[in-house]
């Protein structure tokens, strides 16, 4: 479980006389985390940078909830609306851009602020990718040929300790374990543990905290994000957009709008799938941050 700290500002645990490492605030989707790092830019004279993968993308600043004008002329906001639509992009990629700028930010004595409920470009920024093979589509497709039994007694054979933590009912996981042992020539085990204890090391000089509020209160400031969203001119951005990658697509919202304007539903369901789309997404984000034990939680 997540360690809960008082809200007071003289006891929060992010504000020590190193100021000038980076600070994570994390959370899910419509917690409040812009606001949050706001109020930490302005108190330890810092700047935001974006950790959410559809604040990266112009002309999206209505549908993703990105910071408003008014925060931004307060402190520097850095990586929000930086790729064109039509770009893809991923955690790697999102890395390499954010490193630079932190850098950067830190050569100035500054604090980096770094805010965004997408886990995976926050894991890689702080963690660095798992030193595990990308798929072989040769080798999966020969493992997906073969029976489960076939691969669950081959991973055994190979790997007995990564058989044992594995639901070896669930092909994927077997699949994926047992592709790891044959493209490395290494237990899937020993490279899941030595990069265990490699994130062990680097979370316990991590700094940040994770806005967790009651499911009640979270569900209704979704609803209301949503509602100002379709009011506030998500609609005439998503009209906006010629062709997008992939990534862009799938930002929340934007399916269901376009779906809006091409009249295959009306606004009242627009709004009832977004919502729900979203209380799903937030719920992901929940799970995957409570795996980061180095998160201190806020209560809001």
């Amino acid at each position: 479980m997540y360690r809960s700290r008082p809200n007071k500002k003289s006891e929060n645990p992010l504000i020590r006389s190193d100021t000038t490492g980076p600070i994570f605030i994390c959370g899910p989707t419509a917690s409040g985390k812009s606001a949050f790092a706001l109020e930490m830019a302005r108190q330890l004279g810092g700047e935001i940078v974006n950790a959410d993968a559809f604040q990266l993308y112009r002309g999206l600043d209505v549908l993703t909830a990105a910071p408003s004008a008014g925060g931004r002329a307060i402190v520097p906001h850095h990586l929000y609306g930086v790729l064109d639509p039509a770009e893809k992009t991923d955690a790697g990629s999102y890395m390499r851009m954010a490193k630079p700028v932190i850098a950067e930010i830190q050569s100035r004595g500054r604090t980096p602020i770094i805010t965004g409920g997408s886990g995976l470009y926050l894991k890689f920024l702080t963690h660095g990718p798992a030193p595990l093979p990308t798929g072989d589509a040769k080798l999966r497709a020969e493992l997906d040929a073969r029976p489960l039994e076939d691969l669950v007694a081959e991973l055994r054979s190979l790997d007995p300790v990564e058989a044992s933590r594995t639901a070896l009912q669930n092909r994927r996981f077997v699949s994926r374990a047992l592709e790891i042992c044959l493209l490395t020539g290494t237990k899937a085990s020993s490279l899941r543990d030595q990069w265990e204890s490699q994130t062990r090391e680097i979370s316990a000089g991590l700094r940040g905290i994770v806005i967790r509020r009651t499911r009640p209160d979270l569900h209704a400031r979704i609803g209301a994000r949503t509602r100002g969203m379709l009011d506030g001119g998500a609609i005439a951005e998503v009209a906006a957009l010629g062709n997008v990658s992939t990534n862009c697509e799938k930002a929340i919202g934007f399916r269901e709008i376009r779906s809006l304007i091409a009249g295959e539903t009306d606004r009242a369901t627009c709004e009832d799938l977004i919502n729900a789309a979203t209380r799903q997404y937030a719920k992901r984000q929940e799970t995957w941050f409570r795996r980061e034990k180095w998160l201190e939680i806020v209560n809001r």
